[in-house]
């Protein structure tokens, strides 16, 4: 299987979002009447949508407020919210900051060191305020955390790195042993994050309850840039689909799988589920929210109506509250709100009334979906067609 790049050597063809549509289905569904929750562990979670680990999108009050719209938001260990008492200032002097000017702050932002006290208290904080506390830390500080987290309350905890794999080999520091550190936690275990079968297999047969799946397609992900690394996320999601459905058979023990990244809009969201996913994480959406720690500011490129220079950076407001966001209503035309919604009505057309049916939902191959007959959106700059 696979095209022939050059004399002897072949690479497998992959797929991202903007390349393939969903076909409704022969029956369809009131989407008020779909079932959309996932499990992990022995949790039931309404919404199958995360809030990514990014410290510009998560603090505890994110947290708390995502969980009770029936979704939950993963808090990073590592990041200011463990290294400040009190991070709002410093969030508040990068998201002012330019793009240029950021970079520098940010890496003097993380010079000081984590107080494990913190760890404690944030999650506290969030379970003080009603919220479903998902944590995480790379697989070098997991066994620490873990212990602090879960002893503090933690709901779930998720061991993240750009790449994980079971078999990692150094002489510098300890590799974390996955059977053993999940027989240490007695909550939900989510680790991540891969792109191929064995890997995916091998990381379930760990005993995990769910695995991120994707490598460099996030906003703020370079991986793909600068190492050149990753799978597109709609092969990576398919893939790790027919693992968790292969491991269950052996094995009677069901691990979601959850997309990780380069999910923008709810028709990506949507096609996610489709190719598999139980749940998606999602980071650059909310970052855009009220809400967020960063308050909602980021940096994007000039349109076209603003006569500015053509890839002049400039600074982008809030577009909606975090409702608004996640659950609508929606005030934009882009997709970028009521992703929940979006879902909803998207397993009506497919006539699926549970995530499980909806990733049974026919694909086709559409690389012309997101500009098929949109003449007038781009010239309008409306829709699809912003920026």
């Amino acid at each position: 299987m696979g095209e022939w790049i050059g004399r002897g050597r072949k690479a497998r063809r992959s797929y991202g979002f903007d390349e393939i549509a969903l076909v409704p289905g022969c029956v369809t569904i009131n989407p008020d009447e779909v079932d959309t929750s996932w499990r992990i562990g022995d949790m039931t979670i309404p919404i199958p949508i995360i809030a990514a680990a990014m410290d510009g999108v998560v603090d505890t009050k994110f947290a708390v407020a995502m969980s009770k719209l029936g979704g939950v938001a993963m808090l990073n260990l590592e990041g200011v919210q463990t290294r400040y008492e009190d991070p709002s200032e410093v969030l508040a002097e990068v998201a002012a900051a330019t793009p240029e000017k950021a970079t520098e702050l940010l890496q003097k932002l993380y010079l000081p060191p984590i107080k494990e006290e913190l760890i404690s208290r944030r999650v506290e904080e969030i379970k003080a305020g009603g919220g479903t506390a998902l944590v995480s830390a790379i697989p070098q500080r997991a066994e620490r955390f873990g212990a602090i987290a879960q002893e503090a309350g933690c709901d779930i905890f998720c061991v993240q790195s750009t790449v994980t794999t079971v078999r990692h080999i150094s002489s510098a520091y300890k590799m974390l042993n996955f059977f053993e550190f999940r027989k240490q936690m007695r909550i939900p275990l989510m680790v991540g994050n891969s792109v191929t079968q064995e890997v995916n297999l091998e990381l379930m047969a760990t005993g995990i309850d769910a695995l991120l799946i994707g490598v460099g397609p996030g906003a703020a992900c370079t991986s793909r840039g600068v190492l050149g690394v990753g799978v597109p996320q709609v092969t990576a999601t398919v893939d790790a689909a027919w693992a968790r459905d292969k491991y269950l058979k052996a094995s009677g023990r069901y691990v979601s799988v959850i997309t990780d990244g380069g999910m923008s809009a709810g028709g990506d969201i949507c096609k996610a589920f489709a190719c598999g996913a139980d749940a998606v994480m999602v980071g650059s959406a909310f970052a855009r929210a009220k809400e967020a720690p960063g308050g909602g500011y980021h940096w994007g490129m000039a349109t076209p109506h603003q006569n500015l220079p053509r890839g002049t950076r400039v600074r982008v407001g809030v577009t909606g509250t975090l409702e608004e966001i996640l659950v609508g209503p929606a005030h934009m035309d882009d997709g970028s709100q009521n992703l929940h919604g979006a879902l909803k009505t998207c397993m009506g057309y497919m006539g699926a009334s549970t995530i499980r049916d909806f990733q049974e939902s026919e694909i086709v191959i559409a690389p012309a979906i997101k500009t098929e007959g949109k003449i007038f959106q781009k010239a309008q700059n409306i829709g699809m067609a912003k920026n």
